[in-house]
């Protein structure tokens, strides 16, 4: 395994329980490493537990035994208030259906998180969301409000959301999943080229498998546990396969 300075994730013997009484388990012991600028596609049927992994990652959630690391620190022993500061922090969010305000511009959703954290917006923070949208290719439109914008484009101004605060990892939960095959390629590839560019690590859950075979490392969960993990070479979207 990588040491902690070059981990972004580490996920060690992670179990998740539900239910009192009559438990059920979904997670068994789930042994999970991103490296630092990995671009990672999570994949596997219906109730394999992604959804669930994906939530303790993203510290919504907490294990029921086992331990998440990220860059570096334990969060087993965490209140719920240093946990919630540490996912504003490290981690951000892209999701099947972008959650954008309607009523707000491109700008202003992108700087919401850090409105909510800071509880103001300044202007280097409006400053920092105009470059963050320039880099996903709407330095144009952040004026604009979202339903002004078309579905691929409001999901960039998700993932733009998500840069803001120069999080060491990015949770895609079927980002691409509520667009048509031309718009999916874009996005994807626009994560692709931040990935590439900017260093920054991604964890994709994906049904398409054409987004999957893209990805620098594909991760296999089914029952509950991570199968053998297969490294494939990215290849350009509209390539063979």
């Amino acid at each position: 395994m990588a040491d902690e300075e070059a981990s972004v994730l580490r996920v060690e013997r992670v179990v998740k329980d539900f239910g009192e009484g009559i438990v059920t388990r979904v997670l068994h012991g789930i042994d999970l490493e991103l490296a630092r600028g990995e671009l990672a596609a999570l994949i596997g049927p219906s109730g394999s537990g992604k959804s669930t992994l994906l939530n303790l990652v993203g510290l919504l959630d907490r294990p029921t035994s086992g331990r998440i690391v990220l860059s570096g620190r334990d969060t087993s022993d965490l209140d719920d208030e240093e946990i919630t500061l540490l996912r504003g922090r490290l981690i951000g969010f892209v999701f099947q259906f972008h959650h954008l305000l309607p009523a707000f511009t491109a700008e202003e959703n992108v700087v919401l998180p850090s409105f909510a954290q800071e509880g103001w917006a300044s202007a280097e923070m409006r400053r920092h969301a105009v470059e963050v949208l320039a880099a996903v290719g709407l330095g144009g439109r952040a004026k604009a409000r979202v339903t002004e914008l078309s579905g691929g484009q409001q999901q960039r101004v998700a993932i733009a959301r998500a840069l803001a605060h120069r999080p060491a990892l990015v949770l895609a939960d079927e980002p691409t999943g509520n667009l048509d095959t031309a718009s999916a390629d874009e996005v994807f590839e626009l994560m692709r080229t931040l990935n590439r560019e900017r260093g920054t690590t991604f964890l994709v859950v994906t049904h398409d498998e054409r987004i999957a075979e893209r990805c620098g490392r594909i991760i296999h969960i089914r029952d509950g546990r991570i199968v053998e993990p297969e490294r494939a070479a990215p290849r350009a979207l509209g390539g063979p396969g």
